[in-house]
Parts: C-alpha cells; structure tokens; sequence
C-alpha cells in the first residue's frame, strides 16, 4: 500500500475586488510608457463646463507614472471620490438604522405572501420604474441605497442577490444608455453639438423602449431558471451564507409602527426624485435627506440615542468595501489624466474615424465612444473631451450631428455595469457581495446584446433617419 498523501485541491478563489482594480491600475501605469503624452487645448462654454478645442492637440513632454506614484494614485483617487464616498457611508449608515426596525423584511415577507406565484411579474415593474428614471433624470449614483432593498427582496421572492442586483443596475444603465432625455448625456452632448436640447426625442424614445425591454427580458429568464432550480444561481452557495432572521420570517403582517416607518421611507424616495428633478439635488442633498429619513426612523421606533447611533456606525461598518473601493476605481482615473495621455487615445481614435467610409463612419464613432468609456466613465466627462471632436469629424464624413450623439450616448451608457473603472458599479457590487467576475459572467451576454442593438439603432439612424 502507498503511504502517500494525497494534498487536497486548493479551491480556485475569485480576486478580491481591490485587487482586480489594483491590478488595472499597474497596467495602466505600464501603459503610461506606451502611449505618448499629449492635449488638447480647453476652453469654456457659455455653461461653464471646460471642453476640448478640436484640432489643437500637440504632444508634449512624456509623464509616465513612476513607482511612487501607482501607490500616489490610490490616495488621489480616494480624495477625488469623497464625495461618493460619504455618500455611501452616511446613506449606509440611515439604512443601518432602518434595518434596525425589521421594518424592509416583513414588508417583504407581506408582499411576497400576496404575490406568491405571480413574483415573477414584479421584476419588470421595478426594472421599468428605474429605466424611466434613468432615462429622464439621470439616475446613476442614487441606485446605490436600492440594492439593499433589491436583494433581499429577490431572495425572498425565490431568486438570488444576482437578480435583485440586476434589477437595480440593469434597468437603470438600460434607460441611462439608451436616455431619450437624459440632461447629463443627451442634453449636454447636444449643447455641446449645436443642437437643439433632447431634438430627436421621438426616435430615441422608440429605441429606448425597444432597448430597455430587451434588458428586462433578459433579467426574467435568469430569474425564472433560478427560480426553477436555485442550484443554478450564479451566486447559490454565497446567498446561502447570507444572514437570515428567523423570528421576521414567521412575521405575518407589519405593525403599525413598521407601517409609519414605510411611509417616511416611500416620502424619502418621493423627496429624492423631486429634488433631483426640480431642485438639481446631487450627492450632498440626497446623503442629507436620507440622514434625516433615519433619525425620523429611529424615533418613530422609539430607539434611544445611543442605539441610534451605533445602528448607523454598524450601518457604515457594511458599506466600508463599497465606499473605499470608488477610490480604486478613481485611482484609475489619475493615473490616465496625470500621464496625459486620454487626450492622446482620443486624437488617433478619432483620426482612425477619419479615415472608413462613410457608411461606417458612424460606427466607427460608436467604437471610439465605446472605448472611450473604458478610461472616462463620467458621461458628461466623455461627452466634454469627445463630442467637439465628433460632432464637426461628423460633418467631415457624412454623419449627421445627431446620429454622432447618438453614437456618443449608447457607446458611454453600455459599459457601464461592465467596466471596473465605474465605481457606482464596482461600489453596488461591493454592497451587494457580488464578485465582480461572476458579475461579468452574468452580464457580458446581455452586454453584447446590448452592443448589437447599439449597432443597428445607429445604422438605422445614419442610413435611414438622419
């Protein structure tokens, strides 16, 4: 008999979140002595925003990042999220106190008892609700409190943290990309442009639509097929980890308190979209408003001060990864703006749309849009360094301006629930313990759906429209 042991396989381990975006900021730094450093000239429009000067980009002298200045960059980009990140901290910490009430699981509980065989049927209600929302207003940054909802909502419905993330993230990037009157795409491309603000409605609305039922389709069949066998869930044995309270799940109704505490947290939504509509709310105002919905909370339960408080620090203790891993997403960011060479990626980008035919011109736009949004995530951002180049590059080949837009917003607003640079994605991920691969392997399908449906809309358009 053989007395050798036989060593137990070692269980593959996916990367850490940081570490996957540490590894993209290395390549980054090496790429750094790659590309060569250059700009473009910047001036200021009549809306105060800074905008690239087409056909003044010179190369100037190379600033690749040196080995300090990869670690330089994690700090910086902490610095440059801030604001983000606090929001999620204080938005982590209201929710911590909400949380403490048991109020969210026995609504769930309640709805998934009147809804029991027909759950199936809500996905699409909450997915059509955060597409509008993403399409009209621009909602990017506030999803970021909804997947604490989303998910245990999905788990109780008999689907997994995949689907309740999903239908958060993938119908708010849906109506975001494919935006019919998004002021942060849309609006400031066409300013940018020389077009009449959210001209074309019409043609994009029916994109929209067609674009965001797609999506919503796609999240059902997963749904479904989890809800069939759970074992086929991509996250089966994490949400099996998953905490559970025992006494909520035989909870059958919502106290009279809880039921008050609903309603303060269906006004604070209330409040969150008018605000943001009416009153141009970002971060600050909305972090603000949420503070205020859980000390509300915390009262209405009769909490004393101090259980307030650490219900909000153990609230802030969850969001710790999402928040800190914004700044690695940003660190990016730095590492390309700090070397100088986005200005260089876009000047032979754009030379390479010179050079196609014009029936492919617009493609070829929605290709540099697409990469573009690799390394400036920020659709208003993309918008400001891209469209004075595209729009007048348009006129040169045969593009119409509204066609280049159209390019512009599907190749910003796709990649987002992709690329590790988006740190509301990367943050949502975090909170919702979801590896970021296994996001990948759930989304990269819809992903090339999506791309293709980008593809023939801006053909469409090009061919037929404009």
């Amino acid at each position: 008999m053989s007395t050798e042991t036989v060593k137990p396989r070692k269980k593959f381990e996916f990367p850490h979140g940081f570490v996957i975006l540490f590894a993209l900021m290395i390549i980054t730094a090496l790429v750094t002595y790659v590309i060569p450093a250059g700009e473009y000239e910047r001036t200021t429009d009549e809306n105060g925003r800074s905008i690239v000067v087409d056909g003044t980009y010179q190369t100037i002298d190379s600033n690749p990042t040196g080995f300090l200045d990869l670690f330089d960059a994690v700090h910086i980009g902490m610095v440059n999220a801030s604001e983000i990140i606090f929001f999620i901290f204080i938005v982590g910490g209201a929710f911590g106190i909400l949380g403490a009430t048991n109020t969210i699981e026995a609504a769930f509980g309640s709805l998934t008892r009147k809804l029991a065989g027909k759950e199936l049927l809500l996905i699409p209600v909450i997915m059509l609700f955060f597409a509008i929302c993403g399409g009209t207003w621009g909602m990017a940054e506030e999803v970021i409190p909804f997947i604490l909802i989303a998910i245990p909502l999905a788990i109780r419905m008999g689907f997994d943290s995949m689907t309740g993330t999903a239908m958060i993230l993938a119908s708010v990037y849906a109506g975001f990309g494919s935006a019919f009157m998004n002021p942060f795409t849309v609006g400031v491309a066409q300013g940018i442009a020389g077009l009449p603000t959210f001209s074309g409605m019409g043609v994009r609305f029916v994109f929209w639509f067609i674009f965001v039922g797609v999506t919503i389709l796609y999240v059902m069949l997963y749904a479904r097929k989890v809800k069939k066998d759970p074992t086929k869930s991509l996250m089966y044995e994490e949400d099996l980890k998953r905490e559970r309270n025992p006494e909520i799940n035989e909870q059958q109704t919502l106290t009279k308190r809880q039921m008050v505490i609903l309603a303060v947290l269906a006004l604070t939504i209330v409040a969150l979209a008018l605000g943001v509509i009416l009153e141009g709310w970002y971060v600050t105002e909305i972090a603000s408003l949420f503070l205020i919905m859980g000390i509300v909370v915390g009262v209405i339960n009769k909490m004393k001060v101090n259980q307030i408080a650490n219900a909000f620090v153990k609230g802030c203790e969850e969001m710790v990864m999402g928040a800190l891993i914004v700044g690695f997403a940003y660190g990016i960011l730095v590492l390309l703006q700090n070397s100088s060479t986005i200005d260089t990626i876009l000047f032979y980008v754009s030379g390479l749309v010179a050079e196609l035919p014009s029936y492919l011109s617009a493609l070829g736009m929605y290709v540099v849009q697409s990469l573009l949004n690799f390394i400036v995530p920020s659709g208003s951002g993309q918008a400001a360094i891209s469209m004075p180049i595209m729009a007048p590059l348009g006129d040169l080949v045969g593009v119409d301006r509204q066609t280049a837009v159209l390019a512009f917003q599907y190749g910003d607003g796709i990649s987002n629930i992709l690329t590790p640079t988006a740190g509301v994605l990367m943050a949502s991920l975090a909170l919702a313990k979801i590896p970021w691969i296994k996001w990948v392997k759930w989304a990269l399908p819809l992903i090339l759906i999506q791309y293709a449906l980008g593809a023939i809309f801006i053909t469409v358009a090009h061919m037929f429209i404009w």
